[in-house]
């Protein structure tokens, strides 16, 4: 009887805190880890965001006070942090899904579909931004 032939375990090695900025991490691990920081910062900004939501719609006097405190270049760069977090959770979202129904699981569809999401989001908080700022 012939023995089978093991192979070879890969070995994982953990990484120490000082290497993290040499580690070379592929763009769907880029992908994920952006994905949980945009989440976390859409849940810490949603007091934010309510208070914006009801200074808007309470009277025409909060509107006001409202549009003000919007007029603030600050307050815009803000926004934006938040419409880019949730623009990219949302096509990050969509990726994650597909990759749930077996969509893009190979490695090279994989690596297309994260940098997708990357250039996708981005472009789409550049137009938004244009249009925060009023140049478009």
């Amino acid at each position: 009887m012939a023995e089978a032939v093991k192979k070879a375990r890969p070995e994982f090695r953990n990484i120490h805190v000082t290497q993290l900025a040499r580690y070379r991490l592929p763009w769907a691990g880029k992908v994920s880890i952006l994905h949980r920081a945009s989440g976390a910062l859409m849940v810490l900004l949603l007091p934010f965001v309510l208070y914006l939501f009801e200074q808007s719609v309470t009277s025409e006097l909060s509107f006001a006070k409202f549009s003000d405190l919007l007029s603030g270049g600050f307050v815009k760069l803000v926004l934006l942090a938040l419409i880019w977090a949730y623009l990219h959770h949302f096509c990050a979202g969509i990726r994650f899904l597909l990759l749930d129904v077996h969509v893009g699981v190979q490695k090279p569809a994989s690596r297309q579909s994260a940098i997708a999401v990357l250039v996708v989001s981005l472009l789409l908080t550049v137009v938004f931004g244009l249009k925060l700022f009023g140049l478009f």
